[in-house]
């Protein structure tokens, strides 16, 4: 045989206790080119889903399995012909078999929590293979996406290549970029509803095609699966893609980009025209969050009211509790009492923790309260959030707060980590101005910006005193709540961030 052609085995690696698993997907047909670890079938067991990648790059001599068929642990998957670059990327099944039995073990998890692992991780989802190069992107692990995200836009290794060269060869550039309409609408480019990151991250698919879907930017919930047991497969993506391109406006929740028919799109320009120019992609995150941020912004009618708060006596029994804090290893900012004090406030005024139902006609109240916080990092903004910080004393919130901050710096947080929020809190006192407006951070009807504290002259009994004003900038939902609703609100967060000993008082 020529030394530059060889012919590699693929096998099943170690798949621990499982044996009989169900081929649910074959993914490559004989002829096609492969990368190393582009995915070549899809299996199934009562615990999990697993694609099994190629050890090679070359050309798919044959498949060994059938769809629908069952194997098990160093079973023949597939015959490659490597191409002569390949050079040891043929791994013998036997070196397969650690990372594929740590993959199994993790099978052997309840099927809930896998299915975590698999919103966390779309690029490298339950692959027993060798470790797959790591995913560009900050926000989690989980989003490497929403989120490493909110659960995102993928682009890696292994399937990723595989996924891009798939969805060059057959969706247009204008699916991924912004369709054109239909003939008889002018010049006019639509956009796929976005992702709905928790009904996404349940959807009956497998990792690669998870990940084909976000490369498309395709919501797997509206998906109608042809697979085996309704399993999504590449096709229905596709199939999916094609009927949008067709016409755009059958798929529920496609719109234009500006968010409504009819809004003005803003013309091209050639900047390079005028100067040296340089094109830097946006981070992950931003390509995540830039949508969501636009879809709240033109879908919500925003208002915001500003007002002040006195913290001159929060901020010197906060100083007085430091150094005690501080030996319990929990670090006291100003953040910590600014969410308790939200919390009395959200249990004061319950509309305000509160989201329009889908139809818009009812408002589903809820009874727990989980407060956002956004989290600057080197790669943007993300939002984590604090669990039942009604069941939380201020030092407590301020534990969560450090161990959330430092998931995120880190890129370790899980789509749990940012899912469930009714009400987030946006602080730049750390970095200045006196006042923002917010963008809701949607389904939420609210959100408070913070901006940095400044001693003023207040007129108390008679004469003007000192004392250190918080500003306080909230935007609201104006289909939820009204302007003197929002009033009172910011009144009452005022005052209670004025009366320290509430803030500082045990929680029942």
């Amino acid at each position: 045989m020529n030394a530059a052609v060889r012919l590699v085995e693929v096998r099943v690696p170690d798949l621990g206790n499982f044996k009989d698993v169900a081929v649910i997907d074959v993914l490559v047909k004989p002829g096609e080119s492969i990368e190393t670890e582009a995915p070549l079938v899809t299996l199934e067991t009562e615990k999990a889903t697993m694609d099994v990648p190629s050890t090679t790059s070359g050309v798919v001599e044959k498949i060994h399995v059938a769809k629908g068929g069952t194997v098990s642990t160093g079973d023949l998957i597939a015959t490659v012909r490597a191409s002569a670059e390949a050079g040891t990327d043929a791994t013998p099944a036997a070196q397969q078999a650690p990372a594929a039995k740590q993959e199994a073990k993790a099978a052997e998890a309840p099927a809930a929590k896998q299915e975590t692992k698999v919103a966390e991780a779309p690029v490298a989802e339950a692959k027993p293979a060798p470790a797959a190069k790591p995913a560009e992107g900050p926000a989690s692990s989980g989003a490497r996406e929403a989120a490493k995200s909110a659960g995102a836009t993928g682009s890696a290794s292994g399937a990723g290549g595989v996924a891009q060269a798939a969805v060059k060869e057959t969706v247009p550039a204008a699916a991924r970029e912004g369709a054109v309409a239909p003939a008889g609408v002018a010049n006019t480019k639509y956009e796929l509803p976005p992702i709905n990151e928790p009904g996404f991250s349940r959807a009956h698919a497998s990792p690669s095609v998870r990940k084909f879907a976000r490369e498309l930017g395709v919501d797997l919930t509206r998906v109608k699966g042809s697979g085996f047991k309704g399993r999504i497969t590449q096709d229905d993506v596709k199939g999916f893609v094609k009927s949008y391109l067709a016409s755009p406006t059958a798929v529920p929740g496609a719109k234009p980009p500006g968010g409504g028919a009819g809004l003005p799109q803003v013309p091209p320009v050639d900047f390079a025209q005028f100067g040296p120019t340089e094109l830097k992609p946006l981070s992950r995150i931003q390509k995540i969050s830039g949508p969501r941020l636009h879809a709240s912004w033109v879908n919500i009618p925003h208002v915001t009211q500003f007002d002040e708060a006195d913290i001159t006596d929060l901020e010197a029994a906060r100083n007085e509790l430091k150094a005690r804090a501080s030996q319990a290893g929990i670090k006291l900012t100003p953040l910590a009492f600014i969410i308790r004090a939200c919390v009395k406030a959200l249990q004061e005024f319950p509309q305000f923790n509160a989201s329009l139902d889908p139809s818009g006609a009812n408002l589903v109240l809820k009874k727990y309260f989980h407060i956002g916080f956004a989290a600057d990092t080197p790669n943007g903004l993300v939002v984590p959030v604090v669990r039942e910080a009604d069941r939380k004393d201020v030092y407590e919130i301020a534990r969560a707060l450090a161990e959330l901050s430092e998931k995120a710096r880190g890129g370790k947080l899980t789509p749990n980590d940012m899912q469930g929020g009714c009400f987030t809190v946006s602080s730049l006192g750390g970095i200045g101005g006196t006042a923002f407006t917010p963008i809701i951070n949607a389904p939420e009807v609210a959100i408070l910006g913070i901006s940095r504290s400044a001693m003023k002259p207040v007129y108390r009994d008679g004469t003007f005193v000192p004392r250190l004003m918080l500003p306080l900038s909230l935007s609201y939902d104006h289909r939820v709540i009204d302007g003197a609703a929002a009033a009172r609100f910011t009144t009452f967060l005022a005052e209670t961030l004025a009366n320290v000993s509430g803030l500082i008082e045990a929680v029942p």
